[in-house]
């Protein structure tokens, strides 16, 4: 008869928590939030000037060390710029959260296969309302 005036408040906390509970843990197990549009495209920007900078770099300390004035810097340039393709390929995709190439394409087929899962069960049922099989 007499409940405690905490109970609805109780109940409420409990749905919130209920609803919330997913995204949350989901964001927590990923260890960051999704990245904006502008937030990703510096990291691409970024990450392609680095990869073609250290593979110069590498080069032309390679080319001081052997005497050989322009070759290792050319061919090292082109590997960085190999490198930073790579990775922006990675980023588009999505492939970047995890650590080695296959473990990252099985992680995100397998939140695409759940995406598309709840999709599909969160799609209401499609009726044919005139009545009238084709």
């Amino acid at each position: 008869m007499a409940t405690e005036p905490d109970d609805p408040l109780n109940d409420l906390d409990t749905r919130l928590k209920a609803a919330r509970g997913p995204t949350e843990t989901e964001s927590a197990r990923r260890g960051r939030g999704t990245q904006s549009g502008l937030g990703q495209g510096l990291r691409i920007g970024i990450e392609m000037v680095v990869s073609v900078a250290v593979g110069a770099g590498l080069g032309y300390f390679i080319d001081n060390w052997a005497g050989t004035t322009p070759l290792f810097m050319i061919v090292f340039l082109f590997l960085g710029f190999a490198a930073g393709i790579m990775n922006v390929l990675r980023i588009a995709r999505g492939l970047d959260e995890a650590v080695g190439f296959g473990r990252a394409m099985r992680e995100k087929e397998a939140r695409d296969k759940l995406a598309q899962d709840k999709a599909v069960s969160a799609k209401p049922a499609q009726t044919n309302e005139s009545g009238a099989d084709e």
